[in-house]
Parts: C-alpha cells; structure tokens; sequence
C-alpha cells in the first residue's frame, strides 16, 4: 500500500487526525492492533472541559467543544452531545482562591466562567451554602464515549480513510534518516509520514524507529451506578476540585471518576505481548474513597450502586501539556500523544491543529509549544514520577513546577 500519512493507533487523537489529513486532501492509512476506540477512548468519561490551565489548552478545548457540537455538519456523520454546562465547586479557602484564579485567567483567554452567587439545584449534589461554584454553560459531555469513536470511524470511511483494524505495527523503516514505511503483521505501507497516536503503548512504537516519547501511562478509573430515580437526567457535570472527583448523571444513574493521590503506573512494555487495557487491574476501593469525601454533598457516591466500574489509561507527560508534533531525530514521524486526562475530549482540536501542521495548512493554530522535543532525554523513573504527580494534582491548587 501507499498513502501520503500513516497514523499508527485508532483512539481518539489517531482518528481525529486521520480525519482532519483527509479533510485537508491527503490520503491516509489509519491502522490498529485491536478494534478503534478499545482501549482508553472507549472507557473515556466524555466530558469536555474548557476551562483549562493555559491559553492553548483553553484554546483547544474550546475549539474541541465547537467542533463537537457541530460534527454533523464539518464531518458529515452524526454524533449527539448532551450540552448540559459544567460546575466547578470548591468547599476549602485554598481552593475557593483556586478556582478564583481559574475565573479570572480563563475569562482571559475567551471561556465563558461565571462566578455564582449561590449553588443551583442538583440533583444529585446537595451542598451546604458554603461553596464557591462557577458555571461554565459550554461545557458539554458525550454519554457513552464510544458514540464520538463510531462517528469519527464513520467519517474516516466517509472521507476515504483506510481503516486496518486487528493489524499490529510491527516496524517503522527508516531511509536516509527518515521515515519510508510502515510494516504491520499483514503489509508494508509505503510513506515519508506517520502518526504516532498508540496511547498507551506510544513509546513502543516509537522506539520501532529508534525514538523516544516522554509519556507514562497511569491507570483512571470511574464508575456508573445503577439507575437511581433521584438523578435529574438533565443535570450539569458536577467537579469538585478539593476531592478530585467529577460527576455527571449516566445511564439512568450517576458517574463517579476522579484523580487519586498515588495512580498506578502501567508501562505495556513489561507485560506479556498480548497485554490489553482489559488487563489494567481495577480497584473500586479507590473510587470508594474519593466518594466518600462527598458523602455529605452527594451520598450516592459515598456509598455507589455499582452497575459498571471501567479503567483505562492516561498516557502523562512530565509537565501535564500534550505531547503533539514532529520527533526532531526522526525526520516524518510525528506523535500525538499527552493525553493529561484530556486526550478525549481535545481531540477534536489536537488532530486538525496536528494534521495542519504536518500538511502545512494556512491559518492553523500553532501548538508548537507541545513538541516532543521539549524534554530531552527523561528516565522511565522520572516520567513515572512527573507523570503520577501531574495525575495526582489534576485538580489541585499546588504549584505545577514539581512537575
């Protein structure tokens, strides 16, 4: 085969920036060990966020929420988004000034945050007055993650992508310092350009090229519970940022995820060769825990029905920003990567801003400031370490230069 762009893993961000390269007239081969959307993607907790901590950031997640709630219309297959708005609620003085901070810098950069004068009713959320809530109308969530995975597949095919799903990568040939092709089990695809999208397993994949990537996959887990008819279906995703623990109805009943202090590193390169995010060990102790921390506010989560507790992988970077761009000692291979626990709901943004730059459209967005390059060469301990504490800190006030 021939294509003009291979991108290498079908999550998300891979197939976002398939999309986007046909979109812009390039012919692409997007391929996958396993079926599009089944690992990280298809457990995501499909919320979108916008307000962020940087300009970039907040740049791309507004972007990533207009670019959702119009799918239909740019990509033409359809996708429902329930534009519910978010709240972000803080109970402590510390991240009472947090969010304050948030407010301030992230009206600044074009996101609608509005300070409350009270906490609206919620259904499920039942404070004491004492809170400090904004509201954030735009944001919005996707109820089940696999629908944004089935609409960006439909309008891959749509838009001629060649979808080679259950086909491992197993090699990356590189000719006079560049990329040539790329082999899988079954072919070798001949390009100068390809993607590297694998989440989880991004630096295997690079290092078929003799690269590196600076991400450390960690375990998120979150949980649904049975139906509970005192959940409004209707309501707004609910993040409590002292907790570390977000919330949004499901199904009928409630979702419970959130950001414990000491995640889980899981690197794939130390499992067995078959090894799957189905494999990822959970623990709903853990989830137990954060809710109980809201026992008060929300007793469904203290004490959760549970009706399904999934898991999946964030792949984290030193500093918490994605991982976007060309890796500079491998001339045409590329990496998008970085999730930082948003590499769903960005998507969106991150693959045409990615798929601009690699085919030098005029007028993109300039995400050059998310180049590989930036770290230079980190330990795995290091990225361990870097990346569990920007996880542990999501939500939290303390200063990002640990990270």
């Amino acid at each position: 085969m021939d294509a003009d762009l291979v991108v290498i893993g079908a999550g998300a961000l891979g197939l976002s920036t398939a999309l986007h390269a046909a979109l812009l007239g390039r012919s692409v081969v997007l391929v996958d060990s396993r079926r599009a959307g089944s690992q990280a993607s298809g457990r995501a907790a499909g919320l979108f966020k916008s307000v962020q901590a940087d300009e970039l950031r907040t740049e791309l997640a507004r972007r990533s929420i207009a670019r959702a709630v119009s799918f239909g219309d740019w990509a033409g297959a359809p996708l429902e988004v329930a534009r519910s708005g978010s709240l972000l609620i803080a109970r402590t003085p510390e991240h009472k000034a947090y969010l304050r901070t948030e407010a301030r810098q992230s009206r600044g950069w074009g996101a609608d945050v509005r300070q409350l004068d009270a906490l609206p009713a919620v259904s499920y959320y039942h404070g004491d007055g004492g809170e400090l809530a904004l509201w954030c109308p735009d944001d919005v969530y996707i109820e089940e993650p696999t629908a944004l995975v089935a609409a960006y597949a439909d309008a891959c095919v749509l838009h001629g992508v060649e979808l080679l799903e259950n086909e491992p990568v197993t090699g990356i040939a590189v000719s006079a310092g560049r990329v040539a092709a790329v082999q899988t089990a079954a072919r070798t695809i001949t390009s100068t350009l390809a993607v590297d999208a694998a989440g989880a397993w991004t630096r295997q994949v690079a290092e078929l090229a003799g690269s590196q990537v600076a991400v450390a996959p960690v375990r998120h887990q979150l949980l649904i519970t049975d139906q509970a008819g005192d959940v409004d279906p209707g309501d707004p995703i609910v993040r409590v940022v002292d907790a570390a623990v977000y919330l949004r109805p499901a199904r009928g009943g409630l979702m419970v995820g959130g950001f414990e202090a000491a995640p889980l590193a899981v690197d794939p390169r130390t499992r067995p060769p078959g090894f799957s995010t189905d494999d990822v060990p959970l623990d709903l102790a853990v989830l137990q825990k954060l809710g109980a921390a809201l026992a008060a506010e929300v007793p469904l989560a203290a004490s959760p029905p549970v009706a399904e507790l999934r898991g999946g992988l964030f792949t984290m970077s030193p500093d918490g920003r994605f991982v976007a761009g060309p890796l500079p000692d491998v001339p045409g291979l590329w990496v998008a990567s970085g999730c930082n626990g948003s590499g769903f709901s960005c998507s969106l943004a991150i693959g045409e801003a990615l798929a601009a730059w690699i085919c030098d459209a005029p007028g993109r967005l300039d995400i050059g400031a998310l180049g590989p390059g930036r770290f230079g060469q980190v330990t795995d301990r290091e990225l361990i370490e870097h990346g569990s504490w920007q996880y542990a800190h999501y939500y939290d006030p303390a200063p990002s230069g640990q990270g």
